[in-house]
């Protein structure tokens, strides 16, 4: 099964987010949008350098993204159209399981990463979302462009998308989802199921 949004996030980061559309963001956006990822990536980079053990650092890291990233947003994004073919029920279980798959594959590669540093880069905007350039630098590796996009439509700015690689996180998750539904029957029970076998592979590997 393909559907892993953890694994993207991280290391691959994902994709050229329509491009094309954005256009130079207001300074008071801009501005906004760069102080908010260099906050954020700052203490993230902080913890993930730190010498504490990686339990320690999933602790940490834990409600920055609770805080920073949208998670309910990219989760319904990611079911697309099926969000709407869900029953309530379903639509409950499936974000509950989704924070559960986001926030798990996240936290698992934090000990991945040593010596890490980051910089800001150009700010562009689009409707409510600014995109965020940043170069990340990992120890003998070639440095990683990555997008970070930034809603600003709930009046605070959340992390929506991650971009690099080729890859957008949301987007290349919707068309997993997609198609995984698609291949059982339109049903998001299916997904659902899929997910709560994923979780419980991934705590048996911890054990």
């Amino acid at each position: 099964m393909k559907f892993l949004p953890g694994r993207r996030f991280v290391l691959r980061s994902a994709s050229l987010f329509m491009a094309c559309s954005l256009f130079v963001a207001p300074a008071w956006a801009a501005q906004s949008a760069r102080d908010f990822v260099n906050s954020l990536g700052t203490q993230l980079v902080t913890i993930v350098n730190s010498p504490i053990s990686l339990p320690e650092k999933r602790e940490k890291v834990l409600p920055l993204l609770q805080k920073n990233v949208d998670i309910d947003a990219i989760a319904r994004y990611c079911l697309g159209r099926y969000w709407k073919v869900a029953t309530p029920e379903e639509q409950k279980e499936y974000l509950q399981l989704f924070h559960q798959t986001l926030v798990g594959a996240i936290t698992d590669k934090l000990g991945d990463y040593r010596g890490v540093s980051f910089s800001i880069g150009a700010v562009t905007s689009s409707g409510n979302e600014d995109s965020v350039e940043t170069t990340l630098v990992r120890p003998q590796q070639p440095p990683a462009k990555m997008q970070w996009i930034v809603s600003r439509a709930s009046g605070s700015e959340k992390v929506v998308d991650v971009i690099g690689e080729g890859a957008s996180l949301r987007m290349t998750q919707r068309q997993d989802y997609a198609s995984y539904i698609a291949r059982n029957g339109g049903k998001v029970s299916a997904l659902i199921s899929a997910l709560k076998r994923q979780i419980a592979n991934h705590s048996a590997a911890q054990q």
